[in-house]
């Protein structure tokens, strides 16, 4: 097995394990993260925290250590998986096949620190932002999830699901 980071390797096809993170602060804002193709800054998109299992590690602690990682925000609670999606996309040149959860997390801080990103994530994450759930609704930027304001919207208005939601598969 390969020394590099799972997202580094070439790809070999099955179903990538992730986990990803529905990270608020205490105004309710959700963190996204801005990405974009390596060699085309104007092919953009805006995601949440996370990435793919490594080694024996759980899907929660991937999402602490990817949260970490890209953002440097440890200081969280990390709540219940609140969706499941299947995801199919091309990114830097080969196709990804996810099986990703999203958790909820919780913060008190909000300063972001990107110091653990990989060589690609260097290449292709331009940034950060923290969003409200009427500026996600508003926009016309791309999302991934895409229905992740009206998402948002029913989390805050609802609460955390009894159980994980099945979102619908995304292909790309």
């Amino acid at each position: 097995m390969s020394a590099e980071p799972e997202c580094e390797r070439p790809y070999e096809g099955g179903l990538r394990k992730v986990a990803r993170v529905v990270l608020l602060d205490p105004q309710d804002r959700i963190l996204l993260l801005h990405g974009h193709e390596p060699d085309d800054s104007a092919d953009d998109w805006w995601f949440t925290p996370g990435g793919g299992v490594e080694g024996a590690e759980t899907r929660a602690q991937a999402a602490l250590r990817e949260l970490a990682e890209e953002t440097g925000i440890t200081e969280v609670d990390l709540g219940p998986v609140l969706w499941r999606r299947r995801c199919s996309f091309p990114f830097a040149g080969r196709r990804w096949d996810q099986d990703e959860w999203y958790y909820l997390a919780r913060t008190t801080r909000t300063a972001i620190a990107a110091t653990g990103l990989t060589e690609l994530e260097r290449r292709s994450v331009a940034g950060a932002r923290w969003w409200t759930c009427r500026e996600l609704t508003r926009s016309h930027e791309t999302v991934y999830p895409t229905r992740l304001a009206e998402l948002l919207r029913t989390l805050l208005d609802e609460g955390p699901p009894a159980g994980p939601v099945t979102l619908d598969t995304e292909i790309v």
